[in-house]
């Protein structure tokens, strides 16, 4: 093989590969799990484990950032060229809870590699997503002879994500200087299939509420009452009834304004992926297919905004029958949102929808959650063909485009730093984020390594990534 930078690059992540994948293996024993308050020493043992190595990997500074709950990681390596453009990686080192009697083979915490896979909570979600990193950009330096990277290249790796991300804005608000930068890599998502290297290109954003409603002060004789005074019950139905048109269409006024429309192009890409949609019914654990009209599965869940019924409740719901009028009842409900609609604006539309369609006599109320907004990076982009292409190069394949269908808080960095986000993952749907023996295709997870060895030096390169951000 001739000593060109790819083969460099690919020698040196084999060479290096049994003591990458020892060390992950130590950071996966740690049960990093957020949501357990008698793990919280456990997330602070990860965060501290992860700063460390960052250190041990070159980085000048590595830091542990403290929240009002589980601290973060933050790391900087400046480069030695102050025209490159900064580069912030995102990811987390918080994991789901995991216990043997959920159905694991083996122990949680106590990887295990067998048949090419690492078996641990964490492997793919996420801390091997990040770990590739460390390997990365060593492999990146070793094939391009430098000291530094070719970019500016920082990392923020949150505790906090698994638990819903819940001070995660505010953290990245209170060190938006430190945090600035010209693109956002989020090494938190997967890819098609481990035959087809994908890129993702966008993620929907989601506004929620629960909609409360009563009527009687108690619950009342429905023969004695029944026909002459509201029932909320019957109420929540309406509301649930009248949510979608015949064509599966949202019916909350102005709910389509701003939506970025498929291109054709896009649509193009969407349709060349091997979807089985049979397959994907089975994943799902439906029977049917349904959703809006003059679109394909696969645009309806990544490129469409949607609106969904999570609950719907009132009243009696003991065996047998209880001849009632309900005193309460209350519909949850959650909006997947797209690139150009605004969760506030939906906010605003969805309590007038409502609003409107409750009658005299039904006192109510209206609650929403916290939003995140869709972000979605445009196919010409440079950063995002710089992508493509060092995928490319790792993996030997045509690289395809996809989308994400549900939400995470990539939105809050493109919101507070101004910068476009990218999504580089190598993880695959076989690989069961948050279910019983979690784990990472090895393969998989060292091509993702040789893909972040050529992505720094392709970024420093491309024109058209103007530096925009300046280091502390």
């Amino acid at each position: 093989m001739s000593d060109t930078p790819d083969s460099v690059v690919r020698t040196y992540v084999q060479t290096h590969r049994t003591a990458f994948l020892d060390a992950l293996a130590e950071w996966l024993r740690v049960p990093s799990v957020s949501a357990d308050p008698d793990h919280d020493a456990d997330v602070r043992r990860s965060a501290d484990w992860l700063a460390a190595e960052l250190k041990e990997t070159g980085f000048p500074v590595a830091e542990i950032w403290d929240t009002p709950g589980a601290p973060a990681v933050f790391a900087e390596w400046p480069s030695d060229d102050p025209a490159a453009p900064t580069v912030l990686v995102y990811g987390h080192h918080d994991v789901q809870p995991a216990a043997r009697e959920d159905g694991w083979h083996t122990d949680p915490f106590e990887p295990v590699v067998k048949d090419g896979r690492l078996y641990a909570r964490g492997a793919a979600d996420d801390k091997g997503q990040v770990f590739l990193h460390t390997l990365g950009v060593r492999a990146h330096l070793a094939a391009t002879g430098r000291t530094t990277p070719a970019v500016h290249l920082k990392l923020l790796v949150e505790g906090e994500e698994e638990s819903g991300s819940p001070h995660f804005r505010a953290l990245t608000e209170r060190h938006a200087e430190r945090l600035a930068a010209d693109v956002v890599i989020v090494s938190d998502t997967g890819m098609w299939s481990e035959d087809t290297p994908t890129v993702c290109t966008g993620m929907r954003g989601l506004a929620d509420c629960e909609i409360e409603l009563y009527g009687p002060d108690q619950d009342i004789h429905s023969g004695s009452f029944g026909g002459a005074v509201p029932n909320p019950a019957t109420v929540a139905a309406r509301l649930v009834a009248a949510l979608h048109d015949e064509d599966e269409r949202v019916t909350v006024p102005g709910f389509y304004d701003g939506v970025a429309e498929l291109t054709e192009t896009e649509r193009a890409l969407i349709a060349e992926l091997p979807f089985d949609e049979d397959e994907w019914l089975r994943t799902a654990s439906s029977h049917a297919t349904l959703g809006e009209a003059g679109y394909s599965t696969l645009e309806r869940v990544w490129a469409r905004p949607t609106a969904e019924v999570n609950g719907i409740g009132g009243g009696y719901q003991g065996p047998g029958g209880k001849t009632i009028i309900p005193s309460s009842a209350m519909v949850k409900l959650s909006f997947r949102l797209v690139a150009g609609q605004d969760p506030d604006r939906i906010e605003r539309s969805v309590r007038e929808w409502a609003e409107a369609r409750i009658p005299a006599g039904i006192r109510h109320r209206v609650t929403f959650g916290a939003a995140t907004r869709p972000c979605l990076t445009p196919l010409d982009h440079p950063a995002l063909q710089s992508v493509v292409r060092s995928m490319g190069r790792a993996f030997g394949r045509k690289v395809r485009f996809t989308r994400e269908g549900g939400s995470g808080p990539a939105a809050d960095l493109q919101d507070v730093l101004g910068a476009p986000v990218l999504f580089l993952g190598i993880s695959v749907p076989s690989d069961g984020w948050h279910a019983p023996n979690e784990k990472i295709e090895i393969e998989l997870l060292l091509k993702g390594v040789e893909t972040t060895a050529h992505l720094w030096g392709d970024l420093g390169s491309v024109p058209g990534i103007a530096p925009r951000r300046t280091l502390r």
